[in-house]
């Protein structure tokens, strides 16, 4: 992943200063659904990595200044943070079954562990979350029927005919409305990631 992917330097220039309301707002947007999916993937229940989830921001707030911005990307400090959390957490629940011939704790232990298709996984929650805290941002700058046209048919997959009709539009308006949001989608999820 590039350079353009990273978190936005800005952003945790601003998380430094604990006073910055807004940086942290923006940043538990943004990372609270990424941790929160990461956790339900590797097995944990709502509560649990509603839990992790506290527990990795009270980490990082604690610990945002040890962050090196030149040792790498910050998300996947993050993401080590993140699976150390996971880790201890599977490693807990064992001590605390032990001598049940439960196999399967030493399973989610060694599988969040092991880097196969950890840093995909990682990724994918991050790119989802990205989206979700894009549109969000962006979603008011819309008329309803430009939205709905690219929502239709971007999000949900439906042909660019079936909008134009259910919208009354024409189809040439349809790719208009779309392409308006996309260009402005991108611009918001690059401004993020810068």
């Amino acid at each position: 992943m590039d350079d353009s992917q990273a978190t936005r330097e800005s952003l945790l220039i601003r998380l430094e200063d604990e006073r910055d309301g807004q940086a942290w707002a923006d940043f538990v947007d943004l990372y609270s659904p990424v941790i929160y999916g990461f956790a339900r993937r590797h097995g944990l229940q709502d509560a649990d990595a509603a839990d992790l989830v506290q527990e990795v921001l009270r980490s990082v707030a604690r610990s945002i200044l040890k962050y090196d911005r030149r040792r790498g990307r910050f998300r996947d400090w993050l993401m080590t943070v993140v699976r150390r959390r996971l880790s201890e957490h599977w490693a807990d629940r064992q001590r605390r079954t032990t001598g049940s011939g439960d196999s399967r704790v030493q399973e989610k232990l060694e599988r969040v562990a092991s880097d196969a298709g950890t840093e995909r996984l990682w990724e994918q929650e991050y790119q989802q979350s990205a989206f979700r805290f894009a549109v969000a941002r962006i979603r008011d700058g819309f008329e309803e029927s430009t939205w709905q046209a690219f929502w239709q048919t971007t999000v949900e997959g439906k042909t660019t005919r079936q909008v134009a009709q259910s919208l009354e539009m024409s189809e040439g308006a349809v790719y208009i409305a779309r392409s308006r949001v996309i260009s402005r989608l991108k611009l918001e999820i690059r401004a993020l990631e810068e």
